[in-house]
């Protein structure tokens, strides 16, 4: 079986091949194809839907020409086409879901819509080999403890607010720093160079983080703290990373607690930053635990994270008629029923 993935819920737009050798027990994985074109707003400002639905169809067709010669395979050799159904930003989703629907009907395969959430997990699980981890999901729009429970991912724990990518994307643009190649990144280098803390409000509910408070807080005292020269722009970075990190291990490590499992398994677009990867090490080692994580192939928004969860709920027989290819905005993770793991 090979597998056409296409992801567009932000401002990365991935297309991915993947293929399941069926004659061999698990299956053989292998990824054929893994491209990505990124939109990049200028620095100091967000990326907004219109702008970014229209990055995506000026390059989608361009994508998906490059992935199949790549991955030398030709339109008879796909079994199924995967699209991400949602949770994303409206015109980007239905962008490429209309992409979808077309090749669909184009080249006569089965679609199957995709949750991201659960994408991210699999590919996660892939790469990795995490057996059943404790998934800390950390993006620029979703933020949720994970685990694994009678064909759900339940939900844990999660942001009660903003996701905390979008919370270092925000501060981000407060220092003017380039989206190029994402703001996030350019924190974490940044807040390498920094060696002060800055007190920050640090708010835990339960199982439950919110961002908003500290964001806020650092918005509002930034330009103060800066002019006097008290703390540098390191130093925030520093600061604030070090603080939404801590609150992140804190509710990983109840929630590994709760299923007594010893592996933590990072996935989404912040899951690359090296600092969080160390602080959830520290913690998993005094546990006897273990951290798995992947690299920015993986960890960023791609298009074989949605092959890959699209053409394990093939394997189960699973489908989406083209009159239910519509796509959400809000499709929470623990809505899918997962019916490929025992």
């Amino acid at each position: 079986m090979i597998a056409l993935g296409l992801e567009g819920s932000a401002n990365k737009l991935g297309v991915g091949l993947i293929r399941h050798d069926m004659t061999t027990t698990p299956p053989t994985v292998t990824i054929l194809a893994n491209i990505r074109h990124t939109y990049h707003p200028p620095p100091g400002e967000g990326f907004l839907p219109k702008d970014t639905a229209q990055h995506h169809r000026s390059h989608i067709l361009q994508l998906v020409k490059e992935a199949m010669a790549e991955g030398q395979i030709t339109p008879k050799d796909i079994s199924v086409i995967c699209f991400t159904k949602g949770p994303g930003m409206g015109g980007p989703l239905t962008s490429v879901a209309t992409v979808a629907r077309t090749l669909a009907l184009m080249w006569n395969k089965e679609l199957v819509g995709v949750n991201h959430c659960v994408g991210h997990i699999e590919m996660g699980r892939q790469i990795t080999g995490a057996e059943n981890p404790v998934v800390l999901y950390v993006s620029g729009g979703n933020t949720q403890v994970i685990a694994y429970a009678e064909k759900r991912y339940r939900i844990f724990g999660e942001a009660l607010d903003i996701a905390v990518g979008n919370c270092l994307d925000r501060f981000a643009r407060v220092l003017n720093l380039p989206n190029d190649p994402a703001p996030g990144y350019n924190i974490e280098q940044l807040a390498k160079k920094g060696t002060k803390l800055l007190d920050l409000p640090y708010t835990v509910k339960g199982m439950d983080v919110s961002f908003s408070g500290v964001l806020t807080y650092i918005e509002t005292n930034a330009p103060a703290l800066l002019a006097s020269g008290e703390y540098t722009a390191a130093d925030l970075c520093f600061s604030l990373q070090e603080t939404v990190f801590a609150m992140l291990v804190e509710t990983t490590e109840r929630a590994m607690a709760h299923i007594g499992s010893r592996e933590v398994l990072i996935v989404g677009g912040v899951g690359c930053n090296k600092r969080l990867q160390e602080m959830m090490d520290q913690m998993a080692s005094q546990r006897d635990g273990k951290v798995f994580a992947t690299d920015e192939r993986f960890c960023i928004d791609n298009g074989i994270m949605i092959a890959q969860a699209g053409i394990l709920a093939y394997q189960t027989g699973y489908t989406t008629p083209l009159e239910k290819t519509w796509c959400t905005q809000r499709f929470r993770t623990d809505e899918v029923f997962v019916a490929w793991r025992e």
